[in-house]
């Protein structure tokens, strides 16, 4: 059972206005424990802060829940995006079958199954010798996992090389519109090249042909990649997935031009997801800054 205390309100004191001041206090600073944090009663009873008279309080309390409700409800709306999102893949793309649940009226041809590595170059990185100064610190972008997952397209690597390490190992050069994936150490994670750039050995990235692959739709068949790569990934370290079998994953696909509509659908979607988000940070920096800025 976890120890908690009850605090007991005396006159002149708000109780939203008292719930805003406790996640303010540094309650580390007044630690007594040499293991498991804890406090006394003894201990907070005595810590000394500042209050207002109790119409400030109301007011301030106020103002902070009303920002509480809008931040909630960007976030259930943020919520219902992603299920939307869910919603379109299951209907938009086919799985099981040659007909996916939902497509535009214009379109009635039957998907086909491709294995990747027919639609798709899959190019392997590779890091240049970190002993070698004139390998590093150069104009071309190289990126590393940790550097993928947050978001969609990716266009400044945090470390680049030059020409002459690239040369010297086995990254490469790959176009705008490379899905990168990362075959390793948390397979099937993915992000677009808004420009060009290079990865280390940690990716299997998929380069699509541009007649029979779209890099948004295959960008949006990531989960389905992620669990392909879980299951056929091997390594008694880590699991890993190789080029060549990651070359062999089965995915059915409608024409060019109608991987391109679904796309714009996506990326569509994707954009009003991304904004929102943004938007929600925003809430929560101004709660932050509030918090820190009108109490004492």
């Amino acid at each position: 059972m976890i120890p908690y205390f009850i605090a007991h309100l005396k006159k002149n004191s708000d109780v939203k206005f008292i719930y805003l001041l406790f996640q303010i206090i540094n309650w580390k600073r007044y630690d007594e424990s040499t293991g498991v944090p804890s406090l006394s009663k003894n201990t907070i009873s005595n810590i000394k802060t500042y209050v207002p008279k109790i119409k400030e309080q109301d007011y301030i309390s106020k103002l902070f829940f009303s920002l509480d409700n809008t931040l909630q409800l960007h976030e259930d709306y943020l919520q219902l995006l992603y299920d939307f999102r869910s919603f379109l893949l299951q209907k938009m793309f086919s799985i099981n079958d040659t007909f996916p649940n939902l497509r535009f009226k214009q379109f009635n041809d039957k998907w086909k199954y491709k294995k990747l590595g027919e639609v798709a170059d899959i190019v392997s990185g590779g890091t240049p010798d970190t002993t070698k100064h004139d390998y590093w610190n150069g104009s071309i972008n190289w990126y590393t996992p940790a550097e993928v997952g947050n978001k969609i397209f990716v266009s400044d690597s945090q470390r680049k090389i030059t020409n002459i390490g690239l040369e010297n190992s086995s990254a490469k050069i790959l176009p705008v519109g490379t899905v990168l994936f990362t075959s390793r150490a948390g397979i099937g994670k993915t992000a677009i090249l808004k420009e060009k750039g290079s990865t280390n050995q940690g990716f299997q990235s998929i380069v699509p042909k541009q007649k029979f692959l779209d890099s948004y739709f295959i960008f949006s068949m990531s989960n389905i990649l992620k669990k392909y790569g879980e299951s056929h990934g091997a390594g008694s370290t880590f699991l890993e997935i190789s080029g060549k079998e990651l070359a062999k994953a089965r995915i059915s696909l409608p024409s060019i031009t109608e991987q391109k509509n679904i796309s714009k659908v996506l990326f569509k979607l994707d954009t009003i997801i991304t904004l929102q988000k943004q938007e929600i940070d925003n809430l929560k920096k101004l709660k932050q800054f509030l918090l820190q800025n009108m109490f004492i």
